[in-house]
């Protein structure tokens, strides 16, 4: 009889807890981060471009028609995407589809989100904010526009720190545990207040460490620097409609009422769209004859730089694959945006999970396949 009392209020208890907590309360219910993650939160729309781009196509696209693949010697792509939990794959040529395939009851009008690949998109829009001239420079401490942040000793942190995930920032990046920071980054619902109780922990320019809290704390120097806009609007006005998506999407937020945008992770888009984000890149930030960014802050943002702590294949926000000039934004997921500027190629594979590969050298092998 005593156990079963024990029992009944140790139930009690962790309902008491769960309903008092909204973070552990979301946590406990979704558990995991997951594909249908942006039906779950509230966010701000992107609209589509009233003038639509739309990348070409071939019915004899260059890739392979069988490989090798573990102990196999002979499977087709497709097959290789469909074991690894793919549900969209795209490979674009010259501005060519030359390859375009959905599985798992997908097909281009779902919406995915891009998890960690939001922080590549924030990355250009510092890049923009910059040439617009709100932020004067990645050497900005970035207390200049997040001032309450002195008080934890960041006045030494730069722009450029962030950026590199050299801040030193003191951050749990786990998700499986529902106390740690990157839960309570994304499922809490009030960023700024958990922005503002983050602490150091070293010197900054010294290690590479990735960790989402520097992403946030881009979104909140760039939401400080609109000067009323928010993120999502500069978005709108920078990127979605000069690359003319051919979709709505959305930015996850962390609640409904004035909400912050979740700009460590959360854009929802389309495969084709978020190809055009490649493409940007591809065309060192000019699109069909308009520079949307400077080619000067890509240049800067996809070459490898080991100064200060920097990795070298990590460079603002983007993944640095191989020493070739290729790069990509990744989500953890295995959501990706692959860019070879030697090839003109731009790779885009969404899925409900990684998989058991390693994408990044299918990139690699499938953009020298073109060259063939």
């Amino acid at each position: 009889m005593n156990y079963l009392k024990m029992f009944r209020v140790g139930v009690f208890i962790f309902f008491v807890l769960l309903l008092s907590s909204c973070k552990l309360g979301r946590f406990v219910i979704y558990n995991f981060a997951d594909i249908k993650d942006y039906k779950k939160f509230p966010s701000r729309t992107l609209t589509s471009s009233d003038s639509k781009f739309a990348f070409g196509r071939t019915e004899n696209g260059k890739y392979p028609i069988s490989m090798k693949f573990g102990n196999k010697d002979s499977v087709s792509l497709d097959w290789i995407l469909e074991q690894n939990k793919t549900v969209a794959f795209l490979i674009i040529k010259n501005d060519t589809i030359q390859y375009e395939k959905y599985f798992k009851g997908y097909s281009e009008e779902n919406i995915i989100p891009s998890f960690s690949m939001a922080k590549s998109i924030t990355s250009i829009l510092i890049g923009c904010a910059i040439d617009d001239g709100l932020i004067k420079s990645v050497n900005e401490p970035i207390t200049n526009y997040i001032p309450e942040l002195k008080k934890n000793g960041f006045d030494k942190v730069t722009i450029k720190h962030v950026l590199q995930m050299t801040s030193a920032l003191k951050f749990n990046e786990s998700y499986f545990n529902p106390f740690g920071d990157a839960a309570s980054f994304y499922y809490g619902r009030n960023l700024k207040k958990e922005v503002s109780k983050l602490k150091l922990k070293g010197e900054p320019g010294k290690n590479f460490d990735y960790v989402s809290g520097n992403t946030q704390l881009l979104g909140i120097i760039l939401e400080n620097a609109l000067k009323g806009k928010t993120v999502t609007q500069y978005f709108q006005e920078k990127l979605w409609t000069p690359l003319e998506m051919e979709y709505d999407g959305s930015w996850s937020l962390d609640k409904k009422k004035n909400g912050t945008e979740k700009t460590f992770c959360c854009v929802n888009a389309r495969a084709r769209d978020f190809a055009k984000i490649g493409r940007l890149y591809l065309n060192k930030g000019n699109w069909n004859g308009k520079q949307i960014v400077s080619q000067k802050w890509v240049e800067e943002s996809t070459k490898a730089d080991t100064s200060d702590g920097g990795a070298e294949y990590y460079k603002y926000q983007w993944w640095l694959p191989s020493p070739n000039g290729d790069f990509a934004a990744e989500g953890i997921l295995g959501q990706y945006v692959y860019v070879d500027p030697l090839r003109n190629i731009v790779i885009v594979r969404m899925g409900k999970n990684e998989g058991r590969i390693n994408w990044e050298n299918l990139f690699i092998l499938l953009a020298k396949y073109t060259d063939k």
